[in-house]
């Protein structure tokens, strides 16, 4: 007896916009994935190099975009360093959707007075705030993490500022 199972081929073509979203998504897994190898003095500080790529795809071509880039990352770079599903991973994905949430706000605040850098600060505060919340809660459920929020914080607003005005620096470039 004899079977001849049928195989649809199935062809995708991606949209100008896939591709688009896809460049961004790589140049911020690169970013993050150098970024690992960046030595910190205190665990869960890191600069955060690849959210400037999430302002910029903000800024130029909305949230939409930004948040896409922002998940693809999250995800991509997990896997590339072998962390996916880990408690890294959860804190990384719970600070980034903080920030797409802080950045969903800001996005619909006047550009006249709000640019990339305080989008920045903005999204840096949220993603800190996220991942003490869930390290509160999972990891360390003891109030004794409170006692953190000022070398966190103090870190959001340095690497929040740096990122911003690397951000605006890039997009007034073109």
């Amino acid at each position: 007896m004899t079977s001849t199972a049928s195989v649809t081929e199935i062809r995708l073509k991606p949209s100008l916009d896939d591709v688009r979203i896809a460049r961004y998504a790589a140049l911020a897994i690169a970013l993050s994935v150098l970024e690992a190898g960046i030595p910190s003095p205190i665990p869960g500080i890191k600069p955060g190099l690849a959210n400037i790529i999430t302002l910029i795809a903000l800024w130029r071509f909305g949230w939409g975009d930004a948040a896409w880039i922002c998940l693809l990352r999250i995800m991509g770079s997990a896997i590339a360093l072998g962390g996916f599903l880990s408690p890294g991973f959860a804190m990384s994905l719970t600070g980034g959707l903080c920030s797409l949430l802080a950045l969903a706000f800001a996005s619909r605040l006047p550009r006249r007075w709000f640019g990339p850098v305080s989008h920045s600060l903005l999204a840096a505060f949220a993603h800190m705030a996220g991942q003490l919340l869930l390290a509160r809660l999972w990891l360390i459920p003891h109030n004794g993490i409170i006692n953190l929020v000022p070398i966190f914080a103090a870190a959001a607003l340095v690497f929040g500022l740096v990122n911003g005005v690397i951000a605006a620096k890039l997009l007034n470039r073109g």
